[in-house]
């Protein structure tokens, strides 16, 4: 299964009773906006309340992941099965907070999820029915899982080889936060000694539509055909699942999260570079 769904073919599919569709965000006001109006039968995920736990910002970083039962525990809440194919989408066409849930349902061992190109900007454009309607769930499952699947890198580490010659580390933050001139979220501007910069949004075309997988082959190859480890980062752990979802829509293995990210890395007096790589 492709990990990306186009709008067009999510409208073939939505009435589907196997079908789970999720709105991922979070913000101030992203619930209100669900509960505005949103994609017929989608039902609304927190990233910060059910797919986080947030703490100390210097201990995991700003979007942390659950620990694993916990998020089982919201699989069931949410009314998935092991067989439930779930499609993911959020309000911004670059779908980092629907690739953050990708990347945890995927690492959770589920296979059958999607994340919805262009996603809800997409789906208006297509015409795909929108309401106010609040869908009911099957929120008494029970869905078991273990441990996280997909390879993440911590912050130690990131301190023992982000430098090495072998091992790339790609930061997906806009570049003038990678090299320190501005930083609106973190209280400290710049980038991990050794990371290379890769913006996330070059992942997607002019229309906010992911890239071609052959484009995205053809990229990403070229960053990583010299790497024996490959990690990627970005401020808190979410956009830094874009570039993931971007790699394996292209086919490729899929590289290690370093969950904490700037966020973390920032807070703990590591050494921290400026300027260009």
């Amino acid at each position: 299964m492709s990990p990306i769904i186009s709008a067009l073919e999510l409208s073939k599919i939505i009435l589907n009773d196997k079908l789970l569709l999720l709105e991922c965000s979070y913000g101030p006001t992203a619930k209100a906006e669900y509960l505005k109006e949103h994609i017929v039968g989608a039902v609304f995920v927190d990233l910060n309340t059910q797919l986080s736990e947030i703490k100390e910002y210097a201990n995991g970083g700003r979007h942390p992941l659950p620990k694993i039962e916990n998020f089982g525990k919201t699989l069931g809440e949410l009314g998935l099965e092991k067989n439930t194919h779930v499609v993911i989408y959020d309000r911004k066409n670059g779908a980092s907070a629907a690739a953050r849930f990708w990347w945890m349902l995927r690492s959770a061992g589920h296979e059958y999820v999607q994340v919805l190109n262009g996603g809800y900007p997409q789906a208006l454009e297509i015409g795909i029915a929108t309401t106010d309607t609040i869908p009911k769930v099957k929120s008494n499952m029970v869905y078991e899982v273990t441990d996280w699947q997909l390879p993440r890198a911590d912050i130690n580490e990131i301190s023992e080889k982000s430098t090495n010659e072998n091992y790339v580390l790609i930061d997906v933050r806009e570049h003038i936060r990678y090299i320190g001139e501005q930083e609106p979220i973190d209280e400290v501007a710049g980038h991990i000694p050794g990371a290379i910069n890769v913006p996330f949004s070059q992942n997607l075309d002019e229309s906010g539509l992911f890239l071609s997988p052959e484009i995205l082959k053809e990229k990403y190859e070229a960053i990583l055909k010299e790497a024996k480890e490959t990690t990627v980062h970005c401020g808190s752990g979410v956009t830094a699942c874009h570039t993931l979802l971007a790699i394996a829509y292209a086919g490729l293995p899929i590289p290690k999260l370093y969950v904490g990210s700037w966020s973390e890395w920032s807070r703990n007096q590591k050494p921290i570079a400026t300027g260009e790589a």
